[in-house]
């Protein structure tokens, strides 16, 4: 029995090779030793075997590593690390992706001699846009609608035929959904594998047509549907709902609904990721004098303390009081940004006051931090 060797070089790569680099060489090889090109070859056969059982240690990650640690024995002995396929069908059946665009039909007139594997039909997805308050984005919440799509017919249950016996076999593919033909390439003669042109690879005709559909399965009627909105979402924002776009025809599964989300413009606050900011506007007394004042806030109002000297452009952080993070990771804050603000016209009264304060020493301004050292405090 010949000594095994090593799967890298086996395919010719590198130890440190990429799952690209490994795929791209384990495809050269199959091509190079596939049945198809090297029919009676058995050389060519083991070294088809002998390829496809080092690529399937070095594909899989956990493989790869226990392979490059522990050699044949970390994956099975030196009798066989990979799958060990000993069958020409279990290759192609294990790695029909591979050789799906290769331009060969498979061995032994399909994947594995299995047949064609059916690729299942989805629906078309369907799109929407939900509107939602800033208490709903808060919160979280259940949003039912109403849309129009594609839904099974329920006369055929799908299939597009009159009766069950109005479907039978595609004539022209024998019911498989594909068709071969023999070409001409640079490997020499081969056998391509095509969708059947007749049945567009369903392998059913109907000869006669359901009523309801006319012969499509699906038929348009409007549905409801309930979509859950976490918490913390934002505007912009896509949510799928599985299962829930357009039924397909004839059968398969059906598309989604992707939910897009638009937020309602808010008159008390402005959004910054998952902060809240709020313009709070006091007057000149209250920021000399303090004072306690109430604010909006979600779900109600809050009160706030202003302490006395607070200057204009201060900003409160009120914690834990604005948008949770979508994906839980704990919750915004409510930013109040204080303005004080300054009368236009005043009453004679109220100027004689103000002229005093004019000239005491207490009003005149003193050196303080500018903007940017107090937004640097800030954060």
């Amino acid at each position: 029995m010949a000594e095994k060797r090593d799967y890298y070089e086996v395919l010719g790569v590198a130890k440190n090779a990429t799952a690209d680099e490994i795929k791209k060489a384990y495809r050269k090889l199959a091509i190079k030793y596939h049945p198809d090109k090297n029919p009676g070859d058995k050389e060519a056969e083991e070294k088809f075997k002998e390829a496809a059982e080092a690529y399937d240690v070095l594909s899989n990650e956990q493989k790869r590593q226990k392979y490059d640690r522990f050699g044949f024995q970390g994956v099975g002995g030196a009798s066989g690390g990979g799958a060990g396929f000993s069958d020409l069908n279990d290759i192609f059946s294990h790695f029909g992706d591979i050789f799906g665009d290769m331009g060969f039909g498979g061995f032994g007139g399909g994947f594995g001699g299995g047949g064609r594997r059916q690729a299942v039909r989805k629906g078309a997805n369907l799109r929407v846009k939900v509107k939602l308050t800033l208490e709903e984005i808060v919160n979280g919440c259940d949003k039912t609608i109403k849309i129009k799509k594609k839904v099974t017919c329920s006369s055929c249950n799908g299939s597009g035929a009159a009766s069950p016996n109005d479907v039978t076999n595609c004539t022209a593919c024998n019911g498989s959904g594909v068709t071969y033909r023999v070409v001409n390439s640079m490997f020499g003669r081969m056998q391509q594998q095509m969708e059947c042109p007749t049945c567009n690879g369903e392998g059913k005709t109907i000869t006669k047509k359901c009523s309801a559909c006319s012969g499509e399965g699906v038929i348009t009627a409007e549905d409801t549907v309930t979509i859950h909105i976490p918490a913390g979402v934002g505007e912009g924002m896509q949510l799928t709902v599985q299962g829930k776009g357009n039924a397909p025809r004839r059968g398969g599964v059906n598309g989604d609904l992707l939910v897009l989300i638009e937020e309602e413009k808010q008159s008390d606050f402005e959004r910054d990721g998952n902060d809240l900011i709020y313009d709070l506007n006091i007057s000149f007394p209250d920021a000399v004098l303090g004072t306690t004042v109430e604010i909006p806030a979600v779900g109600g109002k809050l009160r706030i303390k202003i302490e006395e000297g607070t200057q204009p452009g201060k900003i409160l952080r009120l914690s834990g009081k604005g948008i949770p993070d979508v994906n839980g990771y704990g919750r915004g804050d409510l930013l109040v940004h204080v303005n004080v603000f300054v009368p236009k016209n005043v009453s004679k009264d109220e100027r004689k006051v103000l002229e005093k304060l004019q000239s005491s020493e207490t009003f005149q301004p003193k050196s303080q931090n500018g903007f940017f050292d107090r937004m640097k405090n800030f954060f």
